[in-house]
């Protein structure tokens, strides 16, 4: 959502509800209930003429409305019942709809936090046509129409339920509102509606706007049944004093105050997975007729199943992944020396630069078109390979790396959606009518330029990093275009922060992190087909994506792994703790993007690209938080290095030891005590909980385990399908233990 900035003579109108609003608190008829205390604010609940509101008001800094709940024809009564669970207050609300219970939560101990939790059960099978937005800012005199503030980003899609915004005109500060969809799907599932964009408005009438059926003149008939409870309202509020309009503070409190509403919701189970398997598969499969082709007497891979012509983003994701598989292994796999010898036929000499498609692509095609992440991802896993110790790969790298910066230089670090790569001739300049491109490359090709810096030792490439870095000042959130660009781009803020030991970068990397997640989905939904598979922490593919996507989810999980080792001790503890949470949530949720795991009813029959195998081990690319088809854009091979990416990250070996440990958080040190002990650090969230499997090699018996944390507390063994797994603290030290039995 692009920022609003209300002024004083901004506004668009006023909304019914605004002026309704306005009136009741001017009058002062509304019936006070209790009074609840903030860090630097009160809540005051009250009843108003058809709706409970909590008006938070801090002192000489006016306030925010808050709708609890709605009553439509006023309350039969209000009172007060008996608090459960460590709420502050719980009412219980009769109207003409039926009875709601609606609970508060206050959560101070660090940012101040409110939660609002509402459940209605209707007396009657209830069509809901219309529900009113429930946030109001308020100035000094609890006028809703007089506070002025601005609007940084909203919902996207359907994406988190958020609205993050400040109100300045008074100071009241900065306010994040999370709307826990995860708590409504009983009421998406009845209603047949979906919380798209839900969560945002046009001030000063903003959160949430329950979505309900679209009306005609035959509106949808899909009821809530009578006297089944369920949750209409499920809102997290947190508060913070400052409103500074700096970009890098403000993404770094939208992380923080993210952080501290995922520290409040229920989060849902995470699954073992067995991703050496997965990616053995994998191995095995690319060389079926439907995953690749021959020319130029080389193997090359199809992007799709036995679709699309052969390009050089797909050949350099697979090849890095498979060596990074086959050095976890110990062993080599013959097909990544077939696409390693094929890579010459990309390079052009003339332009100095790998080229997107092989000289002989069909007329169907522009050879010389090229989006511009594709320029500079192949690049990316070449330095890989380079830094590997691969010769190849690095001659190819590196004499790519002069058309790079010429290109970069070219487009002043900000490139536009495709272009021609021998003349720059843009073909698509902007991604819609916003005139932005892809704002995210330079965080991309940063991460580029510092690889070429690690293998040259020259400042000439420092500088080029440091230069994109610099160009996208400003963008708030609308930095992020595709999320593993924008993963990408943080982890080269925070590596050039550890070469340059210029703290803007660290602050920097914030921004990038705040414009991934806000395109992230912090709820699981059971819409549709997604009751089979998880989306919980998964990330569109776009700034504007309808889906989840198997390659962007993997690539990112590889930059967050650089990121979060380059970050140590200084970084900030929520953007630790919910690039942790991503990756540990990816490693489970990514399993059901592989066609087999889904039944076959919920994959779509006619995809965009090629056609769906399911006994081939490739990923779907697209999954949907709505429960659409899966697959509609089709079957990913260039996507197959998924399984190697998690299986060489999150599985462990010890030289001697009968059984290999899984952790689905990224170990930050090790250390082999003995022939029978290892001690590994994990840096993930604090209060969060990390999973280790101990999983036996081939059919070797499981020894007996002992795991210790660093405070000596023994950990539980949990025995479940011929494995030992333990929930253990995400931060902090443990010992690992065995012999025989």
């Amino acid at each position: 959502m692009t920022r609003t900035a209300i002024h004083p003579s901004a506004l668009p109108g006023a909304s019914v509800s605004v002026l309704a609003l306005r009136e009741e608190l001017r009058r002062g008829a509304m019936r006070t209930f209790a009074k609840l205390p903030l860090p630097d604010r009160e809540v005051e609940v009250l009843e108003g003429r058809d709706a409970v509101w909590a008006i938070v008001r801090r002192a000489g800094g006016g306030g925010l409305a808050v709708r609890a709940c709605h009553m439509p024809g006023g309350a039969a009564g209000v009172a007060e019942a008996r608090a459960v669970n460590g709420e502050a207050l719980r009412l219980t609300v009769e109207s003409v709809i039926g009875r709601q219970t609606v609970s508060f939560r206050i959560d101070p101990p660090d940012l101040a936090t409110m939660r609002i939790t509402v459940e209605l059960t209707p007396a009657a099978d209830l069509l809901i046509p219309y529900l009113p937005r429930d946030l109001y800012p308020l100035d000094e005199n609890d006028d809703p129409t007089a506070a002025r503030g601005e609007v940084e980003a909203a919902q996207r899609g359907l994406n988190s339920g958020q609205i993050f915004f400040h109100v300045d005109r008074p100071a009241f500060g900065t306010v994040l509102y999370f709307q826990n969809l995860t708590a409504l799907n009983d009421y998406f599932v009845a209603t047949k509606t979906r919380p798209d964009a839900a969560v945002g408005g046009e001030w000063p009438e903003l959160g949430f706007l329950p979505p309900t059926p679209p009306q005609s003149g035959t509106p949808p008939v899909d009821p809530l049944p009578a006297g089944k409870p369920v949750t209409v309202s499920d809102a997290i509020l947190v508060f913070h004093d400052d409103t500074t309009r700096d970009e890098q503070d403000s993404a770094r409190r939208f992380l923080q105050m993210t952080g501290a509403a995922y520290r409040r919701i229920d989060l849902p189970d995470t699954e073992y997975r067995d991703w050496p398997w997965r990616a053995e598969r994998s191995i095995r499969d690319l060389t079926s007729r439907d995953a690749s082709i021959w020319h130029y007497g080389h193997r090359y891979i199809h992007p799709y199943t036995a679709s699309e012509y052969p390009d050089i983003m797909a050949q350099m994701s697979l090849l890095s992944a498979i060596r990074d598989f086959d050095a976890w292994r110990g062993k080599a796999s013959p097909i990544a020396d077939e696409l390693a010898a094929g890579l010459g036929k990309f390079h052009d000499a003339a332009l100095g630069t790998m080229r997107r498609y092989l000289p002989n692509v069909s007329k169907d095609k522009d050879k010389k078109a090229v989006d511009s992440w594709y320029l500079y991802h192949p690049l990316l896993n070449l330095a890989h390979l380079a830094l590997g110790g691969d010769a190849r790969a690095k001659r190819l790298f590196t004499s790519s790396l002069d058309y790079a910066i010429k290109a970069a230089r070219h487009f002043d670090y900000i490139w536009p959606i495709q272009f021609k790569v021998d003349t720059f001739d843009v073909i698509v300049k902007a991604r819609n009518d916003d005139g932005l491109g892809q704002t995210d490359v330079g965080g991309l090709y940063a991460y580029v330029m510092l690889q070429a810096f690690e293998l040259t030792d020259d400042a000439r490439y420092l500088d080029e990093a440091r230069a994109a870095i610099a160009a996208v000042r400003g963008m708030r959130f609308e930095l992020n275009y595709q999320a593993n660009l924008t993963a990408w781009g943080a982890a080269a803020c925070m590596r050039l922060w550890r070469i340059t030991n210029e703290e803007y970068h660290l602050r920097q990397s914030y921004v990038y992190l705040a414009s991934f997640f806000h395109n992230c989905a912090i709820w699981e939904s059971q819409i549709g087909h997604a009751k089979h598979y998880t989306n919980f922490l998964g990330v569109t593919c776009l700034h504007d994506g309808p889906y989840m996507a198997a390659y962007e989810c993997f690539d990112s999980f590889a930059a967050f792994e650089h990121y979060l080792r380059d970050g140590g001790p200084d970084l900030d503890p929520a953007a630790r703790m919910l690039i942790s949470e991503y990756c540990k949530y990816a490693l489970s949720r990514a399993w059901f993007y592989y066609p087999e795991t889904l039944p076959a009813d919920t994959i779509a029959q006619k995809p965009r690209n090629g056609h769906i195998d399911r006994d081939l081990s490739f990923p779907l690319e697209d999954l949907y938080h709505d429960g659409q088809p899966a697959g509609q854009v089709g079957q990913e091979v260039y996507g197959a290095g998924a399984a190697m990416v998690y299986a060489s990250r999150s599985f462990h070996r010890f030289d001697g030891a009968p059984f290999r440990m899984f952790c689905d958080h990224f170990l930050m040190a090790s250390e082999r005590l003995s022939s029978d002990a290892v001690s590994f650090r994990l840096d993930g969230g604090d209060a969060c909980r990390a999973r280790v499997s101990l999983v036996p090699i081939g059919r070797r018996k499981l020894p007996k385990f002992v795991l210790e944390t660093a405070a000596g507390d023994r950990i539980r063994p949990i025995h479940v399908a011929g494995r030992v797994d333990f929930h253990i603290p995400a931060s902090g030290s443990v010992t690992l233990r065995w012999s025989a039995r």
